[in-house]
């Protein structure tokens, strides 16, 4: 990308494995549909969820100098790849990644991603006061550990409060030492946590402008008795953190509702 950015090239190609950016894991939901575009804000959310067709640092240098890139297979043949293309002939191959003013139908929901590297941590019976918060995590980005899903609520006892957060399952061992040798300060009853969540993800630039896609993925969850362990949203994406278990169940379920096995 950077090279293509060096000598102002109109596309950068990257060839890989898969012949574009699917709507969603096509071992998991073999209806997935090859996407013909996808914006640079979609594709960085899909590349910090797991998906390793493009490097997160690959789709930020393309965005900030708005240099679009298109996903090929390197398996095809290459008489099915012209050397030269026009411009209204890009979405015929592969997928393009690009600006969202050149996209013209955006979906509400483009894309279903998932990431199974989770690990779900609970700090039990803190106290409710300015600061706690700081305390638990300001030892963990002292270790640069990287915290993600973040969920405050009442605890057992109805006195204090549990902090729940969650972290790559590879973090969790330290992220349990980390908090053992603050423990004094922080002043928590017990920590518990489990390596057996993932967490799943809908994506699409379309969300800003629709309200209910929210609502409409929770209903539709509960309607499969799958239970939402935290949640957490931006502009363009929806994440929620789910039993391992019903990982298919969730992002097939999620996929066949905003309509992405559509042709």
């Amino acid at each position: 990308v950077a090279l293509a950015i060096a000598v102002e090239a109109d596309v950068c190609d990257i060839y890989t494995d898969v012949d574009g950016i699917y709507t969603t894991d096509p071992r998991i939901e073999p209806k997935a549909q090859r996407m013909s575009r996808v914006s640079y804000e979609e594709m960085l959310e899909m590349a910090s969820l797991g998906s390793k067709v493009l490097q997160t640092r690959s789709v930020e240098l393309a965005m900030i100098h708005s240099m679009r890139v298109r996903v090929l297979s390197s398996f095809s043949e290459p008489d099915s790849i012209p050397s030269v293309m026009r411009v209204h002939d890009w979405d015929k191959i592969g997928t393009i990644v690009c600006g969202e003013d050149e996209i013209v139908e955006a979906q509400i929901v483009s894309g279903i991603a998932y990431a199974k590297d989770e690990a779900k941590v609970t700090v039990q019976q803190i106290a409710d006061q300015p600061g706690i918060a700081a305390s638990i995590f300001g030892p963990l980005a002292e270790a640069n550990i990287n915290v993600d899903m973040i969920v405050q609520n009442l605890s057992s006892d109805g006195k204090s409060t549990d902090m729940t957060f969650t972290v790559t399952a590879n973090e969790l061992n330290r992220t349990r030492q980390v908090l053992e040798d603050a423990r004094q300060h922080i002043g928590y009853s017990n920590i518990i946590s489990s390596d057996d969540v993932v967490k799943v993800s809908v994506i699409g630039i379309g969300m800003r402008s629709h309200p209910g896609v929210a609502a409409q993925m929770f209903t539709e969850l509960a309607e499969k008795h799958i239970n939402i362990l935290a949640i957490t949203t931006s502009e363009i994406k929806i994440s929620i953190l789910i039993r391992s278990e019903y990982a298919e169940l969730a992002v097939r379920t999620l996929h066949s509702l905003y309509g992405l096995d559509k042709d």
